[in-house]
């Protein structure tokens, strides 16, 4: 429950604007990396006796796609109503022996806008959405995708950064409606009267929370509102984590006019092990027009930095799918979690801190002595810039 004045109007302006009130009297937990995502998304499966709905981006292969698959698997062949969601484009790669357990096992394996002949334009708009609800009462959401990539701690190249919520409480409901929401695009059963209860969710704890859905369409998102009014909103700090950093222009100038009225920007990318280059590249044409405002842009170094989570002042936190960027802006159905709460934000702020420990700031005057060669490479990527 909020209870300090000025987080309160951040909320009340949050809500004006995004059109989408805040609950009260949900519990979160902040789960960092594999090493606690994993097993507590695995347990709340396990626990499930009515209902799971899962949603991701990416689903790959490897030993946590497998027990992913068994445990979808398991629960289904004990009559719990399994449905999972996968994107076409960003799920590719799962081994088919998986996706073919799930179904052998019970589970109702669908795919978000398959790629197919006569539906080109749907190919650039994706559900980037990572959501886990159990039994209408439990949900995860966040930055994680099911692949071996994110697997223990962050201690080595081997082992993504990551962010991810357990939430339990009324915003479930949000994260539900994010899942059903892309769900209901494939044409399968949207509901079974007989199995889906919709509870009326009673208050888990007292955290404030806000949730935001960001829709694949051209023009205009939620989640770009979403961006833009909290870098308004921003007097003091302003930290930002985010694995693909490519703001569109108007985002990019408020960013760096934020700077300039004394708040202190610090914006957290990957360093030496970017998962995409080309997306780097993108971010790096920006750097001189952002450290001249006197943004302090650190570079993580010990491996992929995967993680969404922007703070400020310390009191209200963004957390979900959604990256500082123009595809998740534009063009992915995105959803985040905004936490008007000191408490959580301390400990997301507290990350933010182990994480410069571990990374390297950009210095202004080394960048301008970079080699031509980079130089040419941010000149080729302005090209399709806006794509990415």
């Amino acid at each position: 429950m909020i209870d300090d004045e000025r987080t309160d109007k951040i909320r009340r302006t949050l809500e004006g604007l995004l059109g989408s009130p805040a609950s009260d009297g949900n519990r979160l937990e902040v789960l960092r990396n594999g090493d606690q995502i994993f097993p507590a998304m695995l347990d709340a499966i396990a626990a499930s006796t009515r209902t799971i709905d899962f949603l991701t981006f990416i689903y790959w292969t490897g030993d946590i796609g497998r027990r992913f698959a068994e445990a979808f698997a398991e629960r289904a062949r004990h009559g719990v109503r399994v449905r999972v969601l996968l994107d076409a484009v960003g799920s590719r790669l799962i081994d088919e022996e998986l996706v073919g357990m799930m179904e052998d096992g019970g589970c109702d394996v669908q795919w978000f806008r398959p790629v197919e002949a006569g539906a080109l334009g749907e190919v650039n708009h994706r559900t980037h959405r990572k959501v886990l609800v159990c039994d209408e009462t439990t949900a995860f959401t966040g930055g994680v995708g099911i692949a071996d990539e994110w697997t223990g701690d962050a201690r080595s190249e081997d082992e993504w950064r990551d962010t991810h919520f357990l939430v339990e409480g009324p915003a479930v409901l949000g994260l539900r409606g994010a899942f059903v929401d892309n769900w209901a695009e494939t044409g399968a059963k949207l509901f079974d009267p007989e199995v889906d209860r919709f509870p009326e969710l009673q208050p888990s704890g007292d955290r404030t929370i806000q949730v935001v859905k960001g829709a694949a369409e051209t023009g205009w998102s939620d989640i770009a509102t979403m961006f833009r009014s909290l870098v308004l909103l921003a007097e003091e700090n302003l930290r930002i984590t985010t694995a693909y950093f490519n703001p569109d222009d108007l985002l990019r100038e408020l960013i760096c006019d934020t700077s300039r009225r004394g708040v202190r920007v610090q914006v957290l990318i990957p360093g030496p092990h970017a998962d995409k280059r080309f997306v780097q590249l993108a971010s790096e044409s920006a750097y001189a027009e952002l450290l001249d405002a006197g943004v302090e842009i650190h570079n993580f170094q010990t491996s992929m930095l995967h993680a969404k989570v922007l703070t400020i002042d310390g009191l209200v936190a963004s957390v979900g799918s959604a990256n500082v960027n123009n595809r998740s802006t534009l063009f992915d159905e995105e959803v985040n979690l905004i936490v008007y709460d000191r408490e959580i934000t301390a400990i997301l702020d507290e990350h933010f801190e182990q994480d410069l420990r571990s990374s390297v700031e950009i210095d202004m005057s080394r960048w301008e002595e970079r080699s031509a060669f980079q130089k040419a490479a941010e000149t080729v990527i302005q090209t399709a810039k806006d794509l990415i």
